[in-house]
């Protein structure tokens, strides 16, 4: 957390949270909803100031609830999530071995792999969160590296269950999962706005 957040938080310690504003999409972008993009459903508009994007990331947080949220000075401004609350992009350097990289640019280590019955593939690390929580990370995989993922992947006729050359002599078990018990699997509320009551915060 930056340090001119921490003493916005000691200066201001009551300020009211905010929900439903921010949206982390299924590609990793952090979207702002106004009033309109909330009341239509919508993903909003993509936040494009680099600034803006590395601020949100230094002081994005989960709290004891499994409610994921940035810090924006002395207000906690909740996270409504299209699926995870980490993206992951996946690379094969050459020479090297396979690499994921989230959203906010930090190495992602797997220690499991899942394919959900909608296609999508997920990766938890199992080292926690990097907040107060001892809760493991999940992480989707953008849907652009999903033909290099099946390339690297050995998978059974339905799909749904192999195995992942990930790194020399360590394979990783890929397991299928429900994309609805997602949420419940990993302990992270996809919505707070929805799981708080209320979309303005």
């Amino acid at each position: 957390m930056d340090d001119i957040v921490k003493a916005a938080l000691a200066k201001w310690p009551n300020v009211p949270h905010c929900t439903g504003w921010l949206l982390l999409d299924r590609r990793g972008q952090w979207r702002m909803r106004d009033d309109g993009a909330q009341a239509r459903g919508e993903l909003g508009t993509p936040i494009r100031h680099a600034a803006l994007v590395g601020f949100i990331e230094r002081n994005y947080e989960c709290d004891d609830s499994g409610c994921w949220f940035f810090q924006n000075g002395p207000q906690r401004v909740y996270v409504e999530l299209a699926y995870t609350p980490w993206i992951v992009r996946l690379a094969l350097p050459s020479p090297g071995a396979p690499a994921l990289t989230d959203q906010a640019g930090a190495a992602f280590e797997p220690t499991a792999v899942f394919i959900d019955d909608e296609g999508g593939v997920l990766f938890a690390d199992g080292s926690g969160s990097g907040s107060k929580s001892s809760r493991s990370r999940v992480a989707a995989l953008h849907d652009h590296d999903l033909d290099l993922f099946a390339q690297l992947a050995t998978l059974d006729e339905a799909g749904l269950a192999g195995t992942l050359d990930w790194r020399p002599g360590r394979p990783l078990a890929i397991e299928s999962v429900r994309r609805a018990d997602v949420p419940a699997r990993f302990d992270f509320v996809a919505s707070p706005a929805a799981a708080k009551g209320d979309h303005a915060g």
